[in-house]
């Protein structure tokens, strides 16, 4: 039996309440069923024994403390997660469980329509021996974060229960809107009072990360001349004709699926429009600060020579900056990475660093004044119906935390 005897059936509870956010909102949190998942977590949180309990107003985040147990000074930590889930069927999630799980057998999922194929998700393939969560094929599971969640609550009353086990003052944040990038902005640095925090919504085992991508968004909207086509010659000027233009001004292989590690890339997610009216919308998206404000001068100049070619603004492009990349804070601060390797060391958890090829709560609040890389959650093929997680990596999830907490002390 886990030491973390509430840990599983914490985190099933938690993925079958529906949290979806909604990106057409424009509230903080951005769906009511956010809302009422908080207001539970308050409760459960006085529960376990956490003190100062509260939902701060400016964020709607909750917050809770964990009182010091030790007479000297030490720095205060704390952990984050978000409690929303992405765009992606969250209704009636019915988690499966496939124990002992053999590292090479396809994984039914509900009634077999979708499948776990170890071929094709190459990461089954180190989880031999391990217990899965896995979704019915219907939903996604909900790991992302819901398992960072469920791993905060559980290891703060791990230490609640297991006074011997030292550490200082801990606070927690639970936070809504973080799938559709605006849960963070609000997030109170003074009102958590955390001196080194981390968020826990990464990916596999040992994962840690404290560099993302810049990021921005752009919508580039297109103001055509439509004409009956039979009379349209030299008159029609068609905006979904230069839509298609101007994504083809774009460099091919700058996309998603070309590129990897550090390479930045620009991403059409969606394309709307007539001859009439057309209107693009783009993620912008690099690692270096000086190579993204490039890719959005570039966007710029190619509307410029569009409109200059028509001797007018038919093509507006508007961007706006999301996150940065929080490397630029973190390697001044470096002691919280360094701590964070120090724990997974010491609960044979190898650290996996990496850049992250996204972005995490982490990145808004690090520029915020609170230093805040990313830890493991555990989750796998997060956002989908292929989402799983596998128990053992949630409970060394935990270890971590709880070693954080302590080793914080000691040094």
């Amino acid at each position: 039996m886990s030491k973390y005897e509430d840990l599983v059936p914490r985190f099933i509870n938690y993925v079958k309440q529906n949290t979806r956010s909604d990106e057409s909102s424009a509230t903080i949190p951005s769906s009511s069923r956010q809302i009422d998942f908080l207001n539970k977590l308050k409760d459960e949180l006085k529960e376990i024994g956490l003190e100062n309990v509260r939902t701060n107003e400016e964020s709607a985040y909750v917050f809770a403390t964990l009182p010091s147990n030790v007479d000297e000074d030490v720095k205060k930590i704390g952990f984050i997660s978000h409690i929303d889930t992405a765009d992606f069927n969250s209704e009636n999630v019915n988690p499966q469980f496939v124990e002992n799980y053999d590292g090479k057998s396809n994984i039914a999922l509900g009634n077999g329509e979708y499948n776990l194929d170890p071929n094709v998700f190459e990461s089954l393939h180190k989880y031999e021996g391990n217990t899965l969560i896995t979704t019915d094929g219907n939903t996604l599971l909900g790991a992302d974060d819901k398992a960072g969640v469920a791993e905060i609550v559980s290891s703060m009353k791990y230490l609640i229960d297991h006074p011997e086990i030292k550490h200082g003052e801990i606070e927690v944040g639970f936070g809504p809107d973080e799938e559709i990038g605006t849960g963070s902005l609000k997030f109170d640095v003074k009102d958590f009072g955390a001196d080194m925090a981390y968020t826990v919504d990464g990916g596999a085992k040992g994962q840690l990360q404290y560099e993302t991508f810049n990021a921005a968004s752009a919508t580039v909207e297109i103001k055509g001349t439509d004409v009956h086509p039979g009379e349209a010659k030299n008159v029609m000027v068609n905006a979904a004709i230069l839509g298609m233009d101007f994504n083809a001004k774009l460099p091919a292989y700058e996309r998603p699926e070309y590129t990897d590690g550090k390479e930045g890339f620009y991403f059409l997610i969606e394309m709307n429009g007539t001859a009439d009216f057309t209107k693009l919308s783009y993620i912008i998206r690099d690692h270096d600060r000086d190579r993204f404000e490039a890719r959005k001068q570039y966007f710029a100049k190619i509307a410029e020579e569009m409109n200059k070619s028509f001797g007018e603004e038919r093509v507006k492009v508007t961007v706006k900056d999301q996150y940065y990349n929080m490397a630029e804070v973190i390697e001044k601060n470096m002691e919280v990475v360094d701590l964070a390797k120090e724990a997974m060391n010491s609960v044979d958890v190898t650290p996996d660093i990496f850049p992250v090829r996204g972005g995490t709560d982490g990145s808004t609040i690090s520029f915020k004044g609170l230093p805040t890389p990313n830890l493991f959650a555990g989750g796998e093929n997060m956002h989908g119906r292929f989402e799983y997680v596998s128990v053992e990596t949630m409970e060394k999830a935990c270890d971590v935390i709880i070693a954080i907490a302590n080793l914080n002390v000691e040094k």
